[in-house]
């Protein structure tokens, strides 16, 4: 019913009501917290059948919320709908859904390709628990499809690469990507993170899986760890049992919160893109900035890949380097008023990390605020570095 009514609406349309529809009992409107660690059945026979069908990959067979739960379910819906998938899996974090992704495809004597600039988790991952696994990892530069397609050999099963890398924003072309790893029968993974559905649905651009930290721009308010894993059931099947069979189960609260703050996530993504433009050209404009990287920029050395592949200016995150390193970078962060300095992004908050290890490295995820109290405070920042 609730898949029905939302097909072939719009994106907006559908990032409100996909997956959610009154509640059968007792009508309410909000899709329920169903906070229950168990579900109750008339016969011995209906848990027999709720059991069997849950262990042969049906998300709606209920027995037990780490195997499957009703808020969980209607926020995979409606990820599965913005992604344009057959279907989504939603588990405790973006780290859950990347490693049961990777693990349930790849055993000892594979190997996957990825992304030569990654999120710092997902590399310990990859360099220090897969070799244990006896499982061959290559980065690699994915925009020079040239050295993508030297990586890759016999063993190879997969390519894996975020769709606007962590932290300087590098932008390979998926649509060639795709091509090239169906070319030699690998699965094309794509960590969409960064960008979020709406801005960028790589399942359009020929990714065979898209996974999210939806902790970040999907949920939106900085309140939830989630993650979600979107593409054909075929694929997703044993991704869902390495997510049951790992405990990695998300919780029903947390999926609540996520439904509720994706429904803003069109009007999130178009204020904050349009506050990062604006910013990122303020920057450009500085002295005391030696460079900065925003895929919105023509100094982009992604510019025009990334124009083609994002809707909008080019997101909403940006990353920067004052002439001085670590200590210009300080001097920046320590000053600012209005701004939060944190790990995290994707939140209506403008979050600035600082990154010392990177040589000073200044990572901005930008928020909704008033784009003129953004350059005040950067301004403010500035002022600051000698």
């Amino acid at each position: 019913m609730a898949r029905e009514r939302t097909q072939g609406r719009g994106f907006a349309t559908r990032a409100i009501h996909a997956g959610e529809h009154p509640d059968p009992v007792t009508h309410a409107h909000n899709t329920p917290i169903y906070a229950t660690a168990t579900f109750a059945f008339d016969t011995a026979a209906e848990k027999e059948d709720a059991v069997d069908r849950a262990m042969d990959g049906d998300p709606t067979a209920y027995f037990y919320s780490r195997t499957g739960n009703p808020t969980t379910r209607a926020l995979e819906e409606k990820l599965a709908s913005l992604d344009g998938a057959e279907d989504a899996i939603v588990a405790a974090s973006g780290m859950a859904c990347v490693s049961s992704t990777l693990l349930a495809h790849l055993g000892s004597g594979d190997h996957v390709v990825v992304g030569d600039e990654l999120f710092i988790i997902t590399r310990i991952l990859l360099e220090d628990d897969f070799p244990r696994r006896g499982i061959g990892v290559t980065p690699v530069d994915m925009t020079d499809l040239a050295a993508v397609e030297a990586a890759i050999n016999p063993q190879t099963k997969m390519l894996f690469f975020e769709t606007a890398t962590n932290p300087r924003l590098r932008v390979a072309d998926i649509d060639r990507l795709a091509e090239l790893g169906h070319r030699h029968g690998l699965i094309v993974v794509a960590d969409n993170t960064f960008l979020a559905p709406a801005l960028l649905r790589p399942i359009e651009h020929g990714a065979d899986l898209v996974v999210h930290a939806a902790t970040k721009w999907i949920s939106g308010h900085g309140d939830a760890v989630s993650g979600a894993v979107t593409g054909p059931a075929t694929l997703l099947k044993p991704i869902r049992k390495q997510v049951d069979t790992l405990g990695q189960a998300a919780s029903p609260f947390a999926s609540w919160l996520v439904l509720r703050g994706v429904r803003s996530l069109p009007l999130r993504s178009r204020a904050a893109s349009a506050n990062a433009i604006r910013l990122a050209q303020f920057l450009e404009g500085q002295d005391k900035v030696e460079w900065v990287r925003y895929p919105g920029l023509p100094s982009h050395p992604d510019h025009d890949v990334a124009s083609r592949l994002i809707d909008g200016p080019g997101g909403a995150m940006l990353s920067f380097r004052m002439h001085g390193g670590i200590a210009a970078m300080t001097a920046f962060t320590d000053n600012l008023a209005l701004c939060d300095v944190g790990v995290s992004l994707g939140d209506v908050f403008t979050l600035v990390y600082p990154q010392p290890k990177r040589d000073g490295l200044v990572r901005v995820s930008v928020g909704c605020e008033d784009v003129a109290d953004l350059i005040e405070d950067f301004t403010r920042g500035l002022s600051f570095v000698s």
